[in-house]
C-alpha cells in the first residue's frame, strides 16, 4: 500500500525547473518531505524555501545524474537526512534540436546520458532502499516522443523511448519479486517549460514546443496523484493521446502526415537566431522557472488526463459503451 503524500520522502531530480520545480512545490504544500536535485544549486534553494514556507520539509542535493557516484550520494543523503525514501521521481532532461547530420556525436550522448543513463542511474541507487523497505514507488518521466518520435528530436526521443522500455522490463522484474515496489511512466505532451529556451539549437531558428502546449502543471499533478496511487502509464494531454492513438493505428499515415508541407520542421523553430545558451553541458544559473516563453498559447486543462487516464476502469467502460454503440448502430443498419 502506498503513502500518503503528507507522509513521505520523496527525492526529485530536474527539480530546479519547470515540471521538477512545480511538482517539488505542489509536494511541499501537501506536507511531504522533498529532496531536491539538480545542477542549479541557487534556483534549488528558491525551490527549498517555497517547500519549506508552504508547510514542507525541503533538503537541496546538487547533483549532475550524468554521474552515478552523485546519484548514489543523493539516495545516501535522502535516507541520511529523513530515515528513509518512499517515491523516487526521474525527472532530469536536456535537449538538443537538429537533425541528425549536422548535431555532433558528443552531443546525442550527452542527452542519452543525461535523460536515459541519468534515469537508470537513479533506478539503481534507489532500488537497494526500497528493497530493503519493501516498499515504495519509482516514477520515470519520459514523454509522447517515447511513443511517436520527430524529426529534428532524434536523440531526444531516443532517450525517451528508452526510458520506456527500461521502465516496463523494470516494472516486471519487480511484479515477479513481490517487493512492494510500484513503478509509474509519465508521458506528458508538450509543456510550457524553460527546457525549450534552455536546448541547443543545431537548426535555424529556436526550438519550440509542438502544438498543443500544456501548462506544467498538468503534469505535476499526474505526477503526484502517482505518488499515491499505483498506476502504470499516464499519458498528460489530450493532444498526447490522440498521437498515441494514431501511432497505434497507422504509423506510416502518421509519417505523411508530419512530412506534409515540411509541418514538423517548421513547428518546431521560430524565425528568431539562438543565443547560444543552453544548459546541455552546465548549467544555466540563476533564478529558476516553471514555465517558459509560451504561456499565450498554453492549455490549462485536459479532460482526458484527470477524468480517465489515471482509472483504468473507466477507460474500459468507456471502450465498452463504444462497442456497444458501434455493435447497436451495425445492426439497425443491417435491418
Amino acid at each position: 500500500m502506498l503513502r500518503r503524500v503528507t507522509s513521505q520522502v520523496i527525492v526529485i531530480t530536474g527539480a530546479s525547473s519547470g515540471i521538477g520545480r512545480e511538482t517539488g512545490i505542489r509536494l511541499g504544500a501537501r506536507g511531504a518531505s522533498v529532496v531536491l536535485a539538480a545542477r542549479n544549486e541557487a534556483a534549488l534553494h528558491e525551490v527549498a524555501r517555497e517547500v519549506d514556507r508552504l508547510g514542507g520539509r525541503a533538503h537541496v542535493v546538487v547533483t549532475d545524474v550524468a554521474e552515478f557516484i552523485q546519484v548514489q550520494r543523493l539516495a545516501d543523503e535522502a535516507v541520511d537526512r529523513f530515515g528513509r525514501i518512499d517515491t523516487w521521481i526521474n525527472n532530469a532532461g536536456v535537449s538538443v534540436y537538429g537533425s541528425v547530420e549536422h548535431v555532433p556525436v558528443e552531443e546525442i550522448e550527452r542527452v542519452i546520458r543525461v535523460n536515459l543513463i541519468g534515469m537508470i542511474y537513479g533506478v539503481k541507487a534507489v532500488l537497494p532502499h526500497l528493497k530493503r523497505q519493501r516498499q515504495g514507488t519509482i516514477i520515470n518521466v519520459a514523454s509522447v516522443l517515447g511513443l511517436r518520435s520527430v524529426p529534428l528530436q532524434a536523440a531526444y526521443c531516443s532517450s525517451k523511448h528508452g526510458i520506456k522500455g527500461f521502465t516496463d522490463a523494470l516494472r516486471m522484474e519487480l511484479r515477479r519479486d513481490w517487493c512492494g515496489i510500484n513503478v509509474a511512466l509519465i508521458l506528458p505532451s508538450s509543456m510550457n517549460t524553460p527546457i525549450f529556451n534552455a536546448a541547443r539549437s543545431r537548426m535555424r531558428g529556436k526550438p519550440k514546443p509542438l502544438p498543443p502546449v500544456y501548462t506544467p502543471a498538468l503534469t505535476a499533478e499526474a505526477i503526484v496523484f502517482a505518488t499515491e496511487h499505483p498506476v502504470r502509464d499516464l499519458i498528460v494531454g489530450d493532444g498526447g493521446k490522440l498521437l498515441d492513438v494514431a501511432q497505434r493505428i497507422s504509423p506510416a499515415l502518421v509519417d505523411r502526415f508530419m512530412l506534409l508541407q515540411q509541418r514538423m520542421f517548421s513547428q518546431q523553430q521560430v524565425n528568431e537566431r539562438s543565443d547560444g545558451v543552453d544548459n546541455l553541458f552546465e548549467p544555466i544559473m540563476g533564478v529558476g522557472s516553471v514555465t517558459g516563453a509560451w504561456g499565450k498559447s498554453e492549455i490549462s486543462t485536459s479532460p482526458y488526463t484527470r477524468y480517465l487516464e489515471p482509472y483504468p476502469n473507466r477507460k474500459r467502460l468507456l471502450v465498452a459503451l463504444i462497442a456497444a454503440g458501434l455493435v447497436a448502430l451495425t445492426r439497425r443498419g443491417a435491418r
